[in-house]
């Protein structure tokens, strides 16, 4: 009997299979024919109809999505080839969360056209087979193989341009496009249904050269994408013409009329696009002489809320060419100006400073007042809400006290010595000094306190109560808590003085003073939540012993920058490398219980926690062991002194550098990556006119963190370094670099009224005088037949494609 009922069971199973197969409909459904364009070269037409909901995803679906479109046949190379990508119908884009990608597809409808060139004129029927990809909730794979009759081919009269058009739905040959001639379009209105209008003429520049002009009327929010938009972004506009190489060779890339940039989140790149209206001349140079004619296509894509594909191709009329004219190009760089990048550098260092403040409050001599201070408030306070108000008192008195101590080294030192600070050699050593005293107190050797009739004066007048109580109350944490936070108040103000800005210590002391005064006041507002705080005990000791190790490892950065302005070759790479890989080994075996300092309290074991850091400190030293033979360690790239700055740049024992590198130009050095570099201006454009190749112009420091980590993470690109070593002429000028003048070329600046004494001097003011900007990295694209920058500038970026993006444009402005 049971055996029965199995049998029944799988039976009713079988059959609910069955029925499901056969009641399963194709999301897909497809129409074909061909479309012939001359003797030779046809459209293989593909019309999907496809089911609400399903997606079918375009030739242009992004890597790592969902499966785009594509074309295949095993007659390929033998009885025809493919010419470029299908032609599509209206595409839509939206954000897809499970691939984390914005997705290209066709919904509803989509028509495809894939142009072939037949190899062979007897050819009367070919196969062609679509692969893709459509998916709703699932997702289930396309193979639509159909053949064409080329006889029976549908004939188009007319050289083409065809465009995404809905409204035409009448013509035997195409629901989804329209067709037209070169010179006007069937649809001469601007819509969202007909986005973009072209007209053509020529230009005459010579008996040899052209300019092929393309104007274009954009419609309102449509985007027509630039030759110069990055990679991986909307495609951008590219000429061809089967003529090419025959009868004429274009001449570098298209001159453009005024684009714009914005960064696309999505994608997360800037593009750079027409709005409204665009302008495109592409030179040509004749091969051949009696050429009366040339025909060329501008590809493209115009998007809005969806993007279709452009395919303009046109007629030119030598005999009928125009003079040339004027056409304005504006480069409108959205690279981040100096004022931008200070804004940037300032809140970093904001939540740095309040990092700092929040580590504060994990030592000894702040946390156990944590308490304290709370329970004087709920006790003293007549209601909650007095207490609520005194305590946030209390934490604007502990704001202002720290911000009036970041204020006056501002007032005391001024813009021009902090901006001075941070590239002197001699300061950076006083800070090397000053950070190691903080580094070896954390650790245990002494206390840094101030005098305790300072403590007992402030506290007697915290007794008075009222606003100015308070006040007191706040001055005295300040005080007696001061061997714990003056080491980490002295590196805030360090870190401060040596951005060279002069609202930096005032920012940094309201991060820290921020951090310190929020537990204060919350704790005192909200009593309750002290029952959550872990108890004192000897774990406070070890935050301040990790504080210590902290700052001896920070205090190097320090001295090594004066070596580097210095250009001592004491602090080399290695030697940098060696004392980071002592101090954070130090530190990871004094986490695992290994080393006991004076304050530690006696242990039996060590937490859970502590050994999660012990061995997140380990494998930051086990990460650290190969830069010494020269692995390029990029997790702190612009903290240890530059590849080049080593006793070996290629890694000990190796001889790469002795075969690969290029022999110099006179006068040029090898810089960052091998890259041929001059550090004269004046050698540096002789050898630029002699080569005819753009200017790329680097304002840098010996001592600039920003600039080593350009060098190493963007510089270090293939793209990049080629792009720079094979397209351009390197010009670094170091603004810190101390070497003296000699007397005669020394002088005063016209721009700042300083004397000009040294190299580094010499360069500060060449940038402040051309460029009106003192920030570091500092590029321009230079023409160096007009000395104009060809696009704007480029700073402090680690994004590669924008900085290729910048350089592309560059180059290709020089070329025009």
């Amino acid at each position: 009997m049971k055996n029965f009922f199995s049998i029944l069971i799988l039976l009713f199973i079988t059959n609910l299979n069955i029925f499901s197969q056969s009641d399963f409909k194709e999301p897909v459904t497809w129409e074909t024919h061909a479309e012939k364009i001359n003797d030779t070269e046809y459209y293989l037409v593909f019309k999907a109809k496809i089911e609400d909901k399903w997606h079918l995803y375009s030739q242009y679906n992004p890597e790592g999505a969902s499966l785009p479109i594509e074309f295949d046949s095993e007659q390929k190379g033998k009885l025809f080839d493919f010419v470029g990508k299908a032609l599509e119908s209206e595409t839509h884009k939206e954000y897809s969360e499970v691939w984390k990608k914005e997705e290209i597809f066709f919904s509803n409808e989509g028509t495809l056209k894939q142009r072939i060139k037949l190899l062979k004129l007897d050819v009367k029927e070919v196969e062609l087979t679509l692969y893709g990809q459509a998916c709703k909730k699932s997702c289930i794979q396309i193979e639509k193989t159909a053949k064409f009759d080329l006889s029976k081919a549908i004939i188009l009269k007319e050289k083409q341009e065809i465009k995404e058009n809905k409204q035409d739905s009448k013509t035997d040959n195409s629901d989804a496009f329209s067709i037209s001639d070169d010179k006007k379009t069937k649809n001469t209105k601007l819509d969202d249904n007909n986005p973009i209008i072209f007209t053509t003429s020529v230009e005459k520049i010579n008996d040899k050269e052209y300019y092929l002009v393309y104007k274009a009327k954009i419609a309102d929010k449509w985007h027509l994408y630039s030759q110069y938009n990055p990679q991986g972004a909307s495609l951008p506009i590219k000429f061809d013409s089967e003529q090419k190489g025959k009868d004429f060779d274009f001449v570098g890339k298209a001159l453009e009329s005024e684009t714009h940039k914005s960064f696309t989140e999505i994608i997360k790149k800037e593009e750079i696009y027409f709005s409204n209206e665009a302008i495109l001349k592409q030179k040509i140079k004749l091969l051949k002489e009696n050429i009366t004619k040339i025909e060329a296509t501008l590809y493209g894509q115009v998007c809005k809320n969806s993007c279709i594909q452009i395919e303009e191709t046109a007629v030119f009329d030598l005999s009928k060419a125009t003079a040339v004219t004027e056409m304005k190009q504006t480069t409108n760089s959205s690279k981040d100006t100096p004022s931008k990048e200070k804004k940037k550098g300032l809140l970093m260092l904001f939540f740095g400073s309040f990092i700092a403040g929040l580590a504060a409050l994990l030592t000894p001599c702040v946390f156990p007042m944590i308490p304290m201070t709370v329970s004087f408030f709920t006790k003293q306070s007549k209601s909650k809400a007095q207490g609520i108000r005194n305590a946030i008192i209390y934490g604007l008195a502990i704001i202002f006290i720290y911000v009036v101590i970041g204020l006056l080294v501002s007032v005391v030192f001024g813009a021009d010595a902090l901006n001075e600070l941070s590239t002197n050699p001699w300061f950076n050593i006083i800070f090397f000094v000053l950070l190691v005293v903080f580094a070896i107190s954390f650790l245990g050797a002494f206390e840094i306190m101030l005098p305790n009739s300072w403590a007992n004066k402030v506290d007697s007048q915290a007794d008075r109560g009222g606003i100015v109580g308070i006040l007191f109350m706040a001055l005295a944490l300040a005080i007696v808590s001061f061997s714990c936070t003056g080491p980490l108040v002295g590196s805030a103000l360090v870190a401060a003085a040596s951005t060279g800005e002069y609202l930096a210590p005032i920012i940094s002391m309201l991060g820290f003073s921020m951090a310190i005064a929020l537990p204060f006041t919350l704790f005192a507002a909200f009593p309750g939540w002290m029952n959550s705080l872990p108890k004192s005990g000897g774990w406070l000791n070890t935050v301040k012993v990790v504080l210590g190790f902290l700052e001896l490892a920070l205090a190097f950065k320090f001295l090594s920058n004066a070596d580097l302005v210095l250009d001592t070759h004491y602090l080399q790479r290695e030697t940098f490398l060696a004392i980071w890989i002592a101090v954070f080994g130090a530190m990871a075996f004094y986490l695992f219980g290994k080393i006991k300092l004076p304050h530690d309290s006696p242990l039996d074991h060590i937490s859970v926690g502590r050994l999660m850091l012990g061995l997140l400190t380990l494998t930051f030293v086990i990460y650290l062991i190969p830069g010494l033979w020269g692995a390029p360690l990029k997790l702190i790239s612009g903290f240890p002194p530059p590849l080049n700055y080593s006793e070996s740049p290629y890694g000990v024992g190796s001889s790469k550098g002795a075969i690969l590198r290029e022999k110099l130009p006179d006068g040029a050095v090898y810089g960052p990556h091998d890259i041929p570099s001059f550090e004269d201006f004046n050698e540096g454009l002789a050898y630029a006119k002699k080569v005819n190749k753009p200017i790329l112009l680097d304002f840098t420091g010996k001592a600039c963190v920003n600039c080593r980590k350009m060098e190493e993470q963007v510089w270090s690109d293939p793209k990049v370094m080629q792009i720079i070593k094979k397209d351009m002429v390197l010009i670094s000028l170091y603004v810190d670099f101390k070497k003296a003048l000699p007397k005669e070329d020394q002088y005063t600046s016209k721009e700042t009224g300083k004397k000009i004494r040294t190299v580094g001097n010499k360069w500060s003011d060449f940038q402040m005088k051309h460029y009106k900007a003192n920030a570091q990295p500092y590029y321009v694209i230079l023409n160096h037949h007009s000395m104009e920058a060809l696009n704007g500038f480029s700073s402090y970026d680690p994004n590669i494609d924008k900085y290729i993006s910048w350089l592309e444009e560059g180059i290709g402005k020089f070329e025009e």
